[in-house]
This record gives C-alpha cells, structure tokens and sequence, in this order.
C-alpha cells in the first residue's frame, strides 16, 4: 500500500507518519523478468516524477492496520464476529415502518413497525452472527468490496460490483532470491502474472499471483478449494513457481478475490455509510485504495463534527467533498489487465518494449511530465472538534500546512455530477 498526496496529509494530521516510516518497505521499483529470471523492462521508484506504480512510501497493509488500531485506543474492537441484520429507527420526516434488512446465507428484506424518537435520539439495532445484538447511532460500512453491510442496506453485490476480467492472490513466503528491494514480475502467456515483493523481513516476500479470468464460482470461505483453484493455474510455468506452489498450503495469510470496481451511486441510506472499498473501489489495476479509504474516513469524521453529530447534513457533504476525488483516482491505467497481463508471447514482448521505450533515457523526462500526477481533486478542510489519539507518542516536527480552504457544512447547489466509471470499465474488461 502506498501513502501520497491527501492520503499522505491525512496520515501526518494523524500522528502517523512517523510511525509509517519506520515501518514502510524500501522497493527500488518494479522489474520484469522472463522465466529464466533474467530482467526484460524495470521502472525505478522515482521514474515518472514518482507518478509510476511503486510510490516513495509503501508499507504492508497488516503493519498499516496495526498502527490505526494502535492509534485508537479509545475504539472497541470486535474480532471474529460478523452483522446479520440491521434495523434502523426511522427518521422525524419518515412516517410509516422502520426497515429490516436481515442476512442468513443471502439477503432478505421486511419491515416492521416502529416510531422515530427523534430529536436525534434515534439510532440502529444490530444483530451479530454469535447472536448478540447492539444499538449504535450510525453504522458505517468499511468491510470491503464485498461488503455485508452494503449487501444488508443498498441491495445485491451484482448492483454494484463490476467484475473487470481478473483475479488475484496474496500470501507470503520464505523469499526464494534476493530481491535487493525490487517488485519483481514474471508473465506467463494465458494472461499469468506471478510477483514478489519485498517484505521488511528479508527471509521473506509478498507473493502475487493473477490470472485473468471470467467470473468464476467457487466458495469464499473454503481456502482449501481456493488454493486448489490457484495452484491449477501455475503449475508448470517457469521462474520461481514452483517454490511459490510449494509455499502455497502453509501460508496462513493466503487470500484470494476478483479485480473489480465498486460504483454504489449514494453512500448513504438513513444512518447507514460507506466508506473505503465498500463504496467507491478503483480495483487494484487503479490503486488508490489505501487513500481513497484514509481520506474518506477522514473526511466522514470531519463532516460529522462539522455538522454536531446530524448525520442528515454531514452524509450527503461528506460524499459532495469526495465525489470528485473518488471518480479521479478510480480511473483504470491504460490498457488495464489486456496490457498488464497479455495472453500471448507477442503482447508480453510487446508490453516490455514499450516499458522500456518509456523509461529510456531520451524519453523518460518527456514521459514523465505526460505521466506526472494530477492535483487530487479535494480540498481538505483541517476540520475542528476531531478527537485526538493518544494511542501514539507524540512527535514533533510534522509539517504545518497553510493555505487549505475553510470548510462550510452547506452543500453546493443541485445534485453532484457524477462520471459514469462503470462504462469505462465494462469497456476495458472486453
């Protein structure tokens, strides 16, 4: 996972940075290599002006997640447990039934009567699969591009996830070479990629394995038939597959899911959110899932503040400020998985071909002013009345940023503009 622009900001607003960087991992750049390990095109971290796919901050996502919970000592954690049903009082303008929305192996929907307390004394019931039930003021939904929560609330996964052609696994093994901190990649014809990088503990690296792939139907919860289904895509493919397979069945950490897209047109329904890959997803083609999640948080928790709590103001401003921000960074790379994963020898030599045209000398600076990163398309507020973390120490010499604008709780005129991301995407998994 990589920390720049906004996302970068949030993270020093936070305390964290530097916290992440003695954690991040040291990748040189990402190299290709054929299947006698031999390099056919490389990019350096820094070619492109830092606009290539190997930023100047990365750090695992298991180290990231333990500094956000360290950071959050005041947060209550609930492990191994998953939502059922959510039931949300209804609103002082809502007469009428509250809504049901329950999950056992599917999705089912009732109703059920019930008043508002209102005055902001309203809230919602939910039900846990180890059979407890809780009554929070908001659910926010961040549980992912499969989200139950989005499932239970806005409708079937089909509604909003858009498969783009791909899958891919992760998992981590003892490193079978030194990789001297570079991601390094393997194509094989039939649209396989298998990628190591580099971990913070040298005896090991992060495996990725893809294959590009209809939508297939197999049992998210049975990691045995999934590494079944991984294995009988790479067997017999050179490089390092071999010892990959063979690190394969022990890893405990293995995890497999389809390169997707996430468009759910309004975050929000009632005292229910979305935040992160639950609601707006670029799929790892696009990138960006790290930021758009830190810095939608962020801007949630802002705009709830803003707003005294009254989530009828601060819902629909939290997705106005982002809007914008989310459609620039879901944008796919050109070409996407046809470009990045070729079925053929041909479109593999032909892909290294134009990786090193682009990073040659002569035309890298031109390049690199074509390529270089757009403003993100925010303005972020430094919002008032956030808590303070005290899970962290305290450090000093952070950067103070001048010259943000002020914030307004109003919402701007009309609707908000939306792209239509989806088309763009059903044309580039064609």
């Amino acid at each position: 996972m990589d920390l720049r622009g906004v996302s970068r900001v949030v993270a020093e607003r936070m305390g964290l940075m530097p916290a992440v960087a003695e954690q991040q991992v040291h990748e040189r750049g990402l190299e290709y290599v054929r299947a006698d390990g031999r390099r056919t095109a490389a990019m350096a971290a820094e070619a492109l002006d830092g606009a290539g796919p190997v930023a100047e901050i990365e750090i695992l996502r298991g180290d990231l997640a333990e500094l956000l919970t360290d950071a959050t000592t005041d947060v209550e954690y609930l492990y191994g447990d998953s939502i059922t049903a959510l039931r949300q009082d209804l609103e002082p303008s809502e007469p009428g039934t509250a809504t049901l929305s329950r999950s056992s192996g599917g999705t089912s929907s009732g109703t059920s009567t019930g008043t508002s307390t209102g005055g902001g004394c309203g809230g919602v019931e939910v039900a846990f699969v180890s059979g407890g039930e809780r009554r929070f003021d908001l659910v926010v939904g961040a549980d992912g591009v499969h989200s139950r929560v989005r499932r239970l609330v806005f409708g079937p996964e089909a509604d909003f996830v858009h498969h783009l052609g791909g899958y891919t696994s992760y998992f981590t093994i003892e490193t079978p070479e030194d990789l001297q901190h570079w991601m390094k990649i393997y194509t094989a014809p039939g649209g396989r990629w298998i990628a190591l990088r580099p971990d913070r503990d040298p005896r090991f690296a992060k495996v990725l394995l893809s294959f590009r792939s209809p939508v297939l139907d197999y049992d998210r919860k049975d990691l045995a038939a999934q590494k079944r289904l991984v294995r009988s895509r790479f067997e017999g493919l050179g490089w390092h597959a071999e010892k990959v397979l063979a690190g394969l069945d022990a890893a405990d950490d293995f995890y497999l899911d389809t390169t997707s897209r996430v468009v759910v047109p309004d975050w929000s329904r009632g005292r229910v959110t979305l935040v992160g890959d639950a609601g707006y997803c670029g799929s790892p083609m696009a990138g960006h899932g790290t930021a758009l999640s830190l810095v939608g948080a962020y801007v949630l928790a802002g705009e709830l503040a803003a707003a005294n709590g009254d989530h009828a103001r601060a819902f629909p401003a939290y997705q106005a400020r982002m809007q914008e921000y989310v459609e620039q960074r879901m944008e796919l790379p050109p070409g996407g998985l046809k470009m990045a994963m070729p079925m053929s020898s041909f479109g593999i030599a032909y892909r290294d071909l134009v990786l090193r045209v682009m990073t040659s000398p002569m035309m890298s600076g031109a390049l690199a002013k074509m390529a270089r990163v757009k403003p993100d398309a925010i303005d972020l507020p430094e919002y008032s009345g956030l808590p303070q973390y005290s899970g962290l120490p305290q450090y000093s010499g952070l950067p103070q940023y001048s010259g943000l604008p002020e914030h307004s709780v109003g919402l701007p005129e009309g609707s908000v503009e939306r792209g239509d991301p989806v088309r763009v995407a059903a044309e580039e998994a064609e």
